[in-house]
């Protein structure tokens, strides 16, 4: 009956007034992947259940109440990845797709690619079955506002509507099943008036994500400092090396920061279920639990 999955909505200077909101967005996507992995349900749907509704919930920064690049436009990046198989499916820079962390889990699963970009990733979707949405369904609270009004006004450009961001918030969840598989997955709309077509850390294996049999990690955080130094391999790398869960996520982030000066943070679970969280933000909202149930839910 063992299991144990931990979720994360995202490390940043989380505003005191969003704390609560935070903390019941990873609670219930927690109890999500709890209802899968207690059913004996696989790691990688745990993952993609968590994420899913993670993505549904405009708190984050993922799915729906993504930012805007330059453009007035949603760009979404995702990823999930099996340890048992080391399959994983990735897609960059989608438009029209409510959920892309289910898109990453098709191409996964049903294409002999890794990953998937921009048109050709939605043009999977629509043969797969997949509802593609308009732009203006992904957008909620000032991004639907700053939408609406560049298309009232004619300007492509948002740059004069960039403020300090009201939310960030890329998500992830990682699982432990009752088989001893892991698995991962991570999603974000990427940061605040990023230029079109930018990609961070959240859809590259390695550093958004990656799970092995040793252990499962998903990240977030500023991407630019994160792919640099592969920090989803460098905290499972730690497993493999003998340290503890705590001892390699933490290795991870002095890594991060000790080398590129980044800000972000990693969960992780390791070979015998243990899960672990470290990061140098103010805040990170995350929970955990496992068969004896709820560890933490925190930010």
């Amino acid at each position: 009956m063992k299991y144990t999955i931990i979720v994360h909505g995202g490390a940043w200077d989380i505003p005191v007034e969003y704390h609560e909101a935070h903390k019941k967005g990873v609670r219930n996507a927690l109890k999500k992947g709890i209802a899968v992995l207690s059913n004996k349900g696989s790691a990688i749907d745990a993952c993609l259940e968590a994420v899913k509704y993670l993505e549904n919930d405009p708190t984050f920064d993922a799915g729906t109440g993504a930012f805007l690049n330059d453009q007035g436009e949603v760009e979404l990046d995702a990823i999930i990845m099996n340890g048992k198989d080391l399959s994983l499916g990735s897609v960059l820079a989608v438009k029209d797709v409510k959920n892309p962390v289910g898109l990453a889990n098709l191409v996964r699963t049903e294409t002999e690619h890794c990953v998937l970009a921009s048109e050709g990733a939605s043009r999977f979707a629509k043969n797969q079955g997949v509802n593609l949405v308009k732009p203006e369904e992904l957008l909620t609270g000032r991004e639907l506002d700053r939408y609406n009004e560049l298309l009232e006004n004619g300007h492509i450009s948002a740059k004069r509507f960039f403020d300090k961001p009201s939310k960030m918030g890329t998500v992830g969840a990682v699982a432990f099943d009752q088989e001893g598989n892991i698995a991962c997955a991570t999603s974000t709309g990427g940061t605040p008036n990023k230029m079109a077509g930018r990609v961070g850390d959240t859809p590259l294996v390695g550093s958004g994500a990656y799970a092995n049999s040793y252990a499962g990690a998903s990240t977030t955080g500023w991407g630019e400092s994160i792919m640099k130094v592969l920090m989803a391999k460098t905290a499972v790398d730690g497993i493999e090396f003998e340290k503890t869960a705590k001892e390699s996520t933490d290795r991870a982030i002095q890594k991060l920061a000790d080398e590129v000066d980044g800000l972000g943070g990693v969960i992780l679970i390791d070979k015998d279920g243990i899960p672990a969280v470290s990061f140098n933000t103010p805040f990170m909202a995350r929970a955990a639990a496992n068969q004896e149930g709820i560890l933490f839910v925190e930010v």
